[in-house]
């Protein structure tokens, strides 16, 4: 019998605010990258643009690609969310020579990945049952808001796309309705992604700001004009340098909470709820308060059924390429 042999993969990771591509080496869920570069998507104009320069600088051949593309994917066809870029993997194959070229939504990605990851890569935030299994599901906060579902059948889990995080935001205290009110005087619709992103947290300090009629401080504004806004913003709040930072990330958080706790009565993932993204890691010693785990479990008479749910933080920051390398390869969780 010929023994099998680790896969030479294409695999990408296809955000709002980067592009990861890597060469990755595949052994059922051992993965082997052998190079990786990130790119700035806002700076190119398509994503083949970047597959091009990516292999003038790597020549290496590949048995198939897969990307994780944030937006939805219809007949391994995508329109990024964030980025003006329609993208064909067919078209794809056939500009670089891959015999085979896949599309899958990015939490989608992720939660091939999750198979990939080992215990230091994943923060228990709260255990659940003993026994917990049944359907899972993922939630990340980044650029966007993603959520996609893992379907148990019986024997493995089988990740599944949704475009969850563009439900509509539903308020539930005085405050949120508030919140709701204000940014329905900026968006027709006001999903769930308005609150629960990067720009849902300066949104959410907006907001605040405007309610309380407090201007921002100096040092805050230059900081927010200089890089990333909500860096930013989570930065003072994380330092207790200024009190209207520190409700907006307390209310973020509140926030991300209840939303996961709508996702895993949706999905009914008695197997457990991931924390992707790249936020969940940064604002780590927040989620671990009382007050994400209150909010995930305050559903009424749901309660019980929510508290034997274990909820998971993604510490890796390279599942969402694990995923598509594992896909690419051929694998299946």
């Amino acid at each position: 019998m010929q023994e099998n042999r680790p896969v030479r993969v294409l695999a990408g990771d296809i955000g709002g605010t980067k592009t990861r591509l890597a060469i990755i080496d595949v052994d059922g869920v051992e993965l082997d990258i052998r190079v990786e570069e990130t790119f700035p998507s806002q700076e190119h104009a398509s994503l083949r643009a970047i597959i091009q320069q990516f292999i003038r600088a790597h020549p290496e051949p590949v048995g198939a690609a897969c990307f994780g593309v944030a937006g939805p994917v219809r007949n391994n066809v995508a329109k990024a969310t964030n980025l003006p870029w329609h993208i064909d993997a067919a078209e794809l194959a056939e500009r670089f020579g891959i015999a085979r070229v896949s599309l899958l939504n990015d939490l989608e990605a992720n939660a091939w990945g999750i198979q990939a990851l080992g215990d230091e890569d994943i923060f228990e935030l709260h255990p659940g049952a003993e026994d917990a299994s049944g359907n899972a599901a993922i939630i990340a906060a980044g650029t966007g808001l993603g959520e996609a579902g893992m379907y148990f059948d019986g024997k493995v889990l089988r990740p599944f796309a949704t475009e969850g995080g563009h439900t509509d935001f539903s308020p539930n205290s005085d405050q949120e309705i508030e919140l709701l009110r204000y940014l329905k005087q900026q968006y027709a619709h006001v999903s769930w992604e308005r609150v629960l992103a990067g720009p849902g947290l300066v949104h959410i300090h907006d907001f605040l700001r405007y309610a309380k009629q407090s201007d921002t401080p100096a040092w805050l504004a230059e900081a927010m004009r200089a890089g990333d806004p909500a860096a930013a913003i989570s930065r003072a709040a994380q330092a207790r340098r200024d009190d209207i930072c520190e409700e907006s990330l307390e209310l973020f958080v509140h926030l991300y909470g209840v939303e996961a706790g709508n996702l895993a009565l949706k999905h009914m993932a008695s197997g457990g709820v991931y924390i992707g993204g790249g936020i969940a890691p940064k604002i780590l010693d927040w989620l671990k308060g009382e007050e994400f785990i209150s909010a995930f479990r305050g559903k009424g008479r749901m309660r019980p059924l929510l508290e034997r749910i274990p909820v998971r933080v993604i510490l890796n920051d390279r599942t969402a390429l694990y995923g598509p390398a594992v896909y690419a390869a051929g694998m299946r969780i």
